[in-house]
């Protein structure tokens, strides 16, 4: 042991001011709203920076996309598109789904993360589609929300989705760029939802969706976004993340900088007349 510490261990590394727990820059989001201008001007360069944007999930039908969407939860899309081909050659409709095996689902979706809890629920929603709609997904956000496992993120996606309804979904993407872009200071889902959908016009809700999820993918990341390649020139967090990193500059170089070690003092060799002398 050595300072309290096992030999060949060292002290883990001290966070510097504006560091997260993995020494990432952590952005706080503005304080305050834009104006009804700005967050106008912000979402039509939105708007022509992700002219086509739709959904990552692939799916053939509005029961392939409820599917989707419960197995996406904490779960990338990517993966869910990996896993739902083998999902769906097993159980093409509700009918099958809602008979299957709960052990048989885990096997199909583990790699979706929470599988037992997403297995159970799939199967309850498929069982609720076939005893209360004949197999047929709703189109109404209660009878969605009503469904297992469907909440109203999930509903929304649907409706925008599957039925073109006007319905704004919150994810994490969403939610974490509406605070940059100063259009929400919500601290729930339903706020952020509140607050944007009073800015876009009601037939442009489910497109405004997906332009902050795409931007949010490609360039206002989680935990740091990429300001210089963003064409929002206007956002209240360029000046944010701007001084986030060069505090976190000053701290790292303030740490880097060793504090010169005091001069040794010369020792004082004794003559051999004087050594002989004592």
């Amino acid at each position: 042991m050595k300072n309290g510490m096992p030999l060949g261990t060292s002290r883990p590394r001290r966070k510097l001011p504006g560091e997260g727990e993995r020494g990432e820059v952590t952005i706080p989001f503005p304080k305050r709203k834009v104006t009804r201008a700005v967050a106008t001007a912000e979402l039509a360069v939105l708007e022509r920076t992700y002219p086509h944007a739709e959904t990552a999930l692939e799916y053939g039908n509005p029961f392939e996309l409820l599917i989707a969407v419960i197995l996406s939860a904490q779960c990338t899309d990517a993966r869910v598109n990996l896993t739902t081909p083998f999902l769906f050659a097993k159980y093409p409709d509700a009918a099958a789904l809602a008979q299957a095996q709960q052990s048989d689902v885990e096997a199909v979706i583990k790699s979706c993360g929470f599988f037992r809890t997403k297995a159970k629920n799939i199967i309850a929603a498929a069982q609720g589609l076939i005893a209360e709609h004949g197999g047929e997904v709703p189109r109404e956000r209660e009878a969605l929300e009503a469904l297992p496992g469907v909440g109203r993120k999930t509903a929304n996606v649907v409706m925008s989705v599957a039925f073109a309804e006007a319905a704004f979904a919150v994810d994490t993407h969403v939610f974490r760029v509406s605070h940059r872009l100063g259009l929400t200071l919500g601290t729930t889902p339903r706020a952020v939802e509140e607050d944007v959908t009073r800015l876009v016009p009601r037939e442009q809700w489910r497109h405004a969706h997906h332009w902050l999820i795409l931007h949010g993918r490609a360039l206002c990341k989680a935990p740091t976004p990429l300001c210089a390649q963003c064409p929002v020139t206007m956002c209240p967090s360029r000046p944010i993340v701007a001084r986030a990193f060069a505090a976190k500059l000053r701290s790292a170089s303030g740490r880097a900088r060793p504090s010169a070690p005091a001069a040794a003092t010369p020792r004082r060799r004794r003559s051999p007349s004087a050594a002989k002398n004592r």
